[in-house]
């Protein structure tokens, strides 16, 4: 392992302006997101709409510091019969590659998953990395609700989350750690603080254990924020102030960034959010954004399908990811979302 060319890959990944982003949406996940714009999810289709995102030049060039993929996607061409890996790369981008392989039920722990795909990961790895990987990301999956989530299943995620980053490590592949803490239920922010405080104090102690060099991995969390469903839900400057103080209670400084998830938050919360947080300063860390649908949906939506519409897609996604660049500086403004709909 050359932890000083891991750790240049992981500064690159959190370079000031720029973000990752989450295109590894899995074949029944990206399908659901093509239903709602009366589109048939097909291996072309699916091709078609990430090459519009990966040739968007100024989302990518500027903006876009890494690309997740999903297993399929990495190893697709565009229409012109470049790979969609080597479009990433001529922008600049680094690919990188989701390795989970989704999750399944917890044994014992009623509600609650554990994340699978670590048989054989070692070999997948080298694979990704021929093909051009230099980052990885696995999810683990935390729900909050009554009684849950139980020690067993911070436990067996956060020791899954370990195991996968030290042998990406080990495949000289920078590791995306992902324990997201789920805002789908009722609870308040300081519910999720709480548990959130739990999961990655669990990580960070498993990461310790199994020997990941914290300079070469980034944290992508949840922010502290309140349940989708509570009847009274935390404002930004909430979000943001106790987000970053979670964070420093919990994330070392050798860890070189951190890039939230946008985790069912509108496009302009998240972004809010994260500017937010920046505008705080004198952080330890990088904070950055990692985020597949608040930056996606407004693409998907300009672009429904039509090859007449690529123009309009790009134009969305460049316009998400120049507001999603400038948060990651804390130079956000709401007004700048109102002249993009003018």
């Amino acid at each position: 392992m050359n932890l000083a060319e891991l750790n240049k890959v992981a500064q690159a990944m959190v370079a000031p302006g720029k973000g990752i982003l989450a295109a590894d949406e899995s074949s029944g996940t990206i399908k659901k997101r093509f239903d709602a714009i009366n589109v048939e999810s097909t291996e072309d289709s699916r091709r078609d709409y990430r090459e519009m995102m990966f040739r968007s030049k100024e989302a990518m060039t500027k903006y876009i510091s890494g690309v997740i993929l999903y297993d399929e996607t990495i190893w697709q061409k565009a229409k012109d019969g470049t790979p969609l890996v080597k479009l990433i790369e001529q922008a600049g981008a680094i690919p990188g590659i989701k390795v989970d392989e989704g999750t399944q039920p917890l044994p014992g722990c009623p509600g609650e998953l554990v994340t699978v795909g670590l048989d054989r990961l070692a070999e997948r790895l080298k694979k990704y990395y021929d093909q051009g990987a230099r980052f990885a990301k696995w999810r683990a999956v935390i729900d909050i609700g009554n009684g849950i989530p139980s020690m067993t299943a911070i436990s067996v995620n956060a020791h899954a989350l370990a195991r996968y980053a030290a042998l990406c490590q080990a495949a000289q592949i920078v590791p995306i750690v992902e324990p997201e803490v789920l805002m789908d239920g009722d609870h308040d922010i300081d519910r999720c603080y709480d548990v959130t405080q739990r999961v990655l104090n669990k990580t960070f102690q498993e990461l310790r254990v199994q020997r990941v060099e914290l300079e070469g991995m980034i944290l992508k969390p949840n922010m502290a924020i309140s349940g989708k469903k509570a009847k009274h839900r935390a404002g930004v400057e909430e979000v943001a102030e106790k987000t970053v103080r979670l964070l420093k209670a919990c994330v070392p400084a050798a860890v070189p960034g951190i890039a939230f998830l946008s985790g069912g938050q509108s496009d302009e919360e998240a972004t809010a959010h994260l500017d937010a947080m920046n505008r705080i300063g004198n952080l330890p860390w990088k904070l950055t954004f990692s985020y597949g649908r608040a930056l996606q949906a407004a693409p998907q939506k300009a672009w429904s399908g039509k090859a007449d519409n690529v123009a309009a897609g790009q134009q969305a996604f460049n316009h998400r990811a120049h507001m999603n660049g400038l948060a990651s500086k804390g130079e956000w403004k709401a007004d700048l979302e109102k002249k993009k709909a003018a």
